[in-house]
């Protein structure tokens, strides 16, 4: 067994650096809005009366997250969303929210919208864990 060589300059093996830690500022004076994560999963009358899949109302069988984000006095123009796989990043002039997902996601395909009457965005993610395609099918 042999160890590659490292730089000595650095402090840190890049291994060591939690994903999203490039989005941390705990300088920025912004507020963090008001959140929910809900979990959201598609069944069908085979699985509500008969049980014939192996589907449980855990979170371990829904295949969406769904990130409510209360925004009041904000215009939709006005949000800057940024999503990795395991992180949200979200700007306004008045709120900052930088959240850890419980789950890796999709980041490539998801879908936010803005409900102007509720002051509220709505981020929908589709889950993407290990062996799901074994578990739904």
């Amino acid at each position: 067994f042999q160890v590659k060589p490292e730089n000595r300059k650095t402090i840190w093996n890049t291994e060591e650096v939690p994903e999203g830690s490039e989005f941390d500022d705990t300088w920025d004076p912004r507020e963090q809005p008001e959140y929910q994560i809900l979990f959201k999963q598609s069944v069908g009358t085979e699985d509500v009366f008969f049980g014939m899949s192996r589907k449980d109302p855990s979170t371990a069988c829904c295949e969406d997250m769904v990130i409510k984000i209360k925004l009041p006095d904000t215009k939709c123009s006005d949000i800057t969303l940024d999503i990795q796989d395991k992180v949200l990043d979200l700007r306004t002039p008045q709120k900052k929210l930088l959240l850890h997902l419980p789950y890796p996601v999709d980041s490539k395909n998801g879908k936010a919208r803005f409900l102007s009457e509720e002051e509220t965005l709505e981020v929908t993610l589709r889950v993407s864990r290990m062996f799901d395609f074994i578990n739904f099918l």
